[in-house]
């Protein structure tokens, strides 16, 4: 084993180009598997790829989110989500690396009404969230010392280069047609900017942590008030409607208040998450580079 060589799968995410970036600016030997490389729900393929390379640590930034789709397609998010983490697990204990592993706010069912934290009692309402659920105990299960994070609303600007994107840039886009936008104004998360979710992420690794941590924004925030700010920090003034969950029903359940704390993060002196309205100037003008190139 390689101390110095880090595997990312789902390197080509909005979440898994920022930890490619910040590794690789640590001085490790990265090497990033795309979807295209490797399916993680492919047993085989994972063992040979990582014993071929032989990292000392294995980050899993691989997920299936489509929440509602979840709903019709409960085996496809669970393969993905589930066992698929099993296999990294297996395979990660074969060669005796350390894996890191992301998960979700969606686990708790929001009804805490304050952040959660890694003491909380997940109560997962989906299909989505028991497949992210259900990934974190196979990390655990199989490895002692498995780093499992959950993290909140993610949004990095490789949101640009992929088909889904991110919050953001929905409502960027959405500012362009003229109708009103409807967001939702009783659901609350806490944004989390993707490269300083990928620089905490460096700091626990390279601390040995083990178990489980939240790393989110640091602000509770409805996606309403978000939108705000983001269409502020834009420079934009789109008509913006509020909506609440009875008027905008979704196929899958979610936590009306998924925000999660940092505390037990910041207990080990790692630095707090930058404040929202940092982390959305910090995004635009990332972007503004993007698009400029």
């Amino acid at each position: 084993m390689q101390q110095d060589r880090v595997a990312i799968f789902g390197s080509g995410g909005q979440l898994g180009v920022e930890l490619k970036t910040e590794f690789t600016k640590r001085g490790y030997q990265v090497k990033g598997f795309k979807r295209a490389d490797v399916d993680i729900s492919d047993a085989a393929r994972v063992e040979s790829c990582l014993a071929e390379f032989d990292p000392a640590v294995v980050i899993n930034a691989a997920a299936y989110n489509q929440v509602d789709i979840a709903e019709k397609e409960p085996q496809t998010a669970f393969l993905a989500n589930g066992l698929a983490v099993r296999n990294l697990a297996l395979a990660c204990r074969h060669i005796d690396a350390r894996l890191v592993h992301f998960s979700t706010d969606y686990v708790f069912d929001g009804t805490a009404g304050r952040p959660y934290v890694e003491q909380d009692i997940p109560r997962p309402l989906g299909a989505y969230a028991v497949s992210k659920l259900a990934g974190e105990f196979y990390a655990r299960a199989y490895l002692d010392t498995a780093l499992v994070v959950r993290t909140s609303g993610v949004y990095g600007p490789g949101g640009l280069d992929t088909a889904r994107g991110n919050f953001v840039e929905l409502m960027l886009r959405l500012s362009t047609n003229g109708q009103p936008i409807r967001v939702v104004e009783d659901h609350v998360a806490s944004p989390t900017f993707a490269p300083a979710l990928a620089s905490r992420t460096a700091d626990l690794v390279e601390r040995e942590a083990q178990g489980l941590f939240h790393i989110a924004g640091g602000t509770p925030i409805s996606w309403f008030d978000w939108a705000v700010k983001i269409f502020r920090a834009a420079g934009v003034n789109p008509p913006l409607k509020a909506t609440n969950e009875r008027e905008f029903r979704t196929a899958a359940r979610r936590p009306k208040f998924s925000a999660l704390s940092n505390a037990k993060l910041e207990s080990l002196g790692i630095a707090v998450m930058p404040p929202l309205d940092e982390a959305i100037g910090l995004y635009l003008l990332a972007r503004s580079r993007k698009v400029a190139q």
